[in-house]
């Protein structure tokens, strides 16, 4: 006879294979996408953040791609995904917010960005913040920020000129920050008592890593300076709340209003998660795209002779050569919105775009046999991927050259079926009318005064988000008048 420790081991292996078999067959009413769930609960995790340097399609994506197609299904950070390269299928996803899908980000993401970030928000809420944030970034509100951000960036350009190298990506971000903090929170690093942007570096360098949190991982110094952060803004809220202003000056005071008022639906958690928020996406996604810019240019001698043409262009047809830029001069630049369009389009700078299915849900795909089409599952993670269409030989020719006439004639100011630099449908970015005037206002001042060499760096890594690794060292120094 057999002991009780072997029925009990035979049971338990049992157990086990059948957990397995569960695993990499998910329950589903249809027919799944092709893919792999790779290992229980740790998925193909592993694969997805392993780094690469290709400008390409994200080797995690091409692979799968060219074994099962343009969507299959994979599991990430415990959650079993349907990743899309379809532009059509990206496209649906985007329309039917709120009605199939809604906004989801896995568990570390919401631990990063906090649990009542703006991402996290739904329906009438996700509404409200959004008009907060028009308020601030809104195009009235731009007009007037355009000589500040104009100011910021020639004083910046003049001080690197002194210095012999500077990293281009840390210079922008330290000048971007600076600016965006100050529109926020009034905050000056020179006059405060805690180093804000200090906490902002540790809490990106451990942003789009392996979620381990364990004293040492970048994981974990990641969650640590979120922390510490979000302490330094609860405190600035804390002290205007006991000293407020007279006159509405920063966001922070238009925060406070919203707080005070009786039929308010803002919490201080929500107001600080959103200023967080905000404070992150203005300087670390800019800054990656004007680095690039930069980089691009130096390499396309064609395209920069083009922009400076285009600039020098405004500056001679004015009555004064000193005039700072109008609005109109801004709105002028389209050779310098391709160029933009063309950076963020190479850039890929967000990997993943996560939705979740909020009941199950059938679509078609030309690849399937009979035509029977995929199910996706109630509750099932969906990682829409802009980096498999921007780089889509059959939408763009030759996808990865920097080629801004590509867009010459195409309108560049919103989302398309094809273009998802800035999200898509109800949750197209609200900040990308700032970005695009950050960008575009500082390569106006940087081409018509300056010139630059590359010294170092400039190689890129992908975690899988953008990354400079050793940064993009460059020299500017002022043009002969």
């Amino acid at each position: 006879m057999y002991s009780p420790l072997f029925y009990i081991g035979t049971l338990l292996l049992v157990a086990i294979f059948n957990w397995i078999y569960k695993w990499k067959n998910p329950r589903c009413n249809g027919v799944l996408p092709p893919g792999s769930m790779g290992w229980p609960l740790v998925g193909e995790t592993l694969q997805f953040f392993a780094p690469n340097t290709s400008s390409d399609i994200p080797p995690f994506v091409k692979e799968r791609m060219q074994r099962y197609g343009s969507i299959f299904k994979t599991s990430l950070v415990g959650r079993p995904v349907i990743v899309s390269t379809d532009a059509d299928l990206n496209y649906y996803i985007f329309q039917q917010e709120g009605k199939l899908f809604q906004s989801w980000y896995p568990e570390t993401f919401t631990e990063i960005f906090g649990r009542q970030n703006v991402g996290s928000q739904h329906g009438l809420m996700y509404k409200y913040l959004k008009n907060m944030v028009l308020n601030l970034f809104g195009p009235e509100s731009l007009k007037k920020m355009l000589p500040e951000v104009e100011k910021a960036s020639m004083k910046s350009l003049e001080r690197w000129s002194h210095q012999n190298v500077i990293d281009m990506k840390e210079a922008t971000a330290q000048m971007i920050f600076d600016l965006t903090a100050k529109k926020l929170i009034s905050y000056d690093a020179k006059t405060s008592t805690g180093n804000l942007r200090e906490n902002f570096v540790a809490f990106i360098n451990g942003l789009i890593s392996f979620p381990l949190n364990i004293p040492g991982t970048a994981y974990h110094k990641c969650l640590q300076g979120r922390k510490k952060a979000m302490n330094m803004l609860k405190t600035m809220l804390q002290e205007r709340r006991k000293s407020p202003r007279k006159i509405q000056s920063d966001f922070f005071d238009y925060v406070l209003e919203e707080l005070q008022r009786e039929d308010t639906v803002l919490t201080e958690p929500i107001a600080l998660d959103l200023m967080f928020v905000l404070l992150f996406a203005s300087f670390e996604t800019t800054s990656l795209a004007i680095t690039l810019a930069v980089k691009f240019l130096l390499d396309h001698p064609l395209v920069l002779k083009e922009l400076m043409e285009e600039h020098n262009t405004i500056i001679q047809r004015r009555e004064s050569s000193e005039s700072g830029l109008t609005w109109n001069e801004y709105k002028s630049m389209k050779f310098t919105f391709q160029v933009i369009n063309e950076t963020v389009r190479l850039a890929n700078i967000v990997p993943g775009i996560f939705r979740k299915t909020l009941q199950e849900t059938k679509f078609k795909d030309d690849f399937i046999p009979y035509n029977a089409g995929y199910t996706i599952p109630a509750g099932w993670a969906v990682m829409v991927c802009p980096p498999a269409v921007h780089l889509n030989s059959t939408k763009y020719k030759d996808p990865l050259d920097f080629n801004p006439w590509r867009w010459e004639g195409i309108n560049t100011h919103g989302a398309s079926r094809n273009f998802m630099a800035f999200g898509g449908g109800m949750r197209f970015c609200v900040g990308t009318d700032f970005t695009k005037l950050q960008m575009a206002v500082f390569l106006h001042c940087l081409v018509t005064k300056y010139k630059w060499v590359s010294f170092k760096g400039g190689n890129i890594l992908r975690t899988p988000g953008l990354q400079f690794p050793n940064g993009f060292h460059v020299q500017i120094t002022k043009k002969d008048p």
